[in-house]
């Protein structure tokens, strides 16, 4: 009886890793150092390891402390692609995952077995990725947004204190376009997310009142 190979495919995750900087959405790339796709831009990922690897988000954290020296509140799972073309090393399983990295803390970026690392515009990143993270980049762009249009406010894209004006900045740049500071401010007074501080910084024409995000706050 003659027994064929059973191929196993290789198990990985990758990670969109957003800021807001300069107006526009921004997201981390990685310049590959080795094969497969050496030289070329991607968003930063790995191989599963059973032997560290609890889970597919436990991965996913494992790569980011690779990249990003301090401990990020939110990774939350996008989609799955698979195909026996999306990596020229054969049969392939990859998550997607997206973090988000308030402005303040992107001084924790290291690079890491990489060549280069960058913050490229998340809408046009200017690279021709490797693999399918073209495709991916876009599809955790869309979730990002529908998660924001779907009025769950982007905190974890924020410095741990931050004005009223701060935070409608940062849903605008996520949208895509501008919000009614009147309707935005209303809707604000109903959400049990925020926690008001009895803190001020100076505004252009009156000081600001400062807030932080509930601690029982979750994206």
């Amino acid at each position: 009886m003659v027994m064929t190979k059973e191929l196993f495919p290789l198990v990985g995750v990758d990670i969109a890793l957003f800021c807001v900087d300069e107006h526009r959405l921004q997201v981390m790339l990685v310049k590959r150092a080795k094969a497969p796709q050496a030289k070329r831009w991607a968003l930063p990922g790995g191989i599963l390891k059973p032997y560290l690897d609890t889970s597919l988000e436990g991965a996913a954290r494992r790569v980011l402390a690779e990249k990003v020296s301090i401990e990020l509140p939110l990774v939350d799972e996008v989609r799955t692609f698979s195909g026996p073309d999306r990596d020229p090393r054969g049969w392939s399983v990859s998550v997607l995952f997206y973090a988000l990295l308030p402005l303040d803390k992107t001084s924790a970026v290291v690079q890491s077995k990489v060549e280069a690392l960058e913050w490229s515009d998340a809408l046009a990143p200017g690279h021709r990725l490797a693999f399918d993270h073209s495709e991916q980049l876009t599809v955790a762009v869309r979730k990002l947004r529908a998660k924001v249009a779907a009025d769950v406010l982007p905190l974890h894209l924020l410095p741990e204190k931050f004005t009223l004006r701060q935070l409608q900045q940062v849903t605008e740049v996520i949208l895509g376009h501008p919000l009614d500071k009147s309707s935005f401010r209303r809707r604000l007074k109903e959400s049990r997310d925020l926690v008001e501080l009895d803190e001020y910084v100076r505004g252009a024409q009156r000081p600001a009142q400062l807030f932080r995000a509930n601690e029982t706050f979750s994206f």
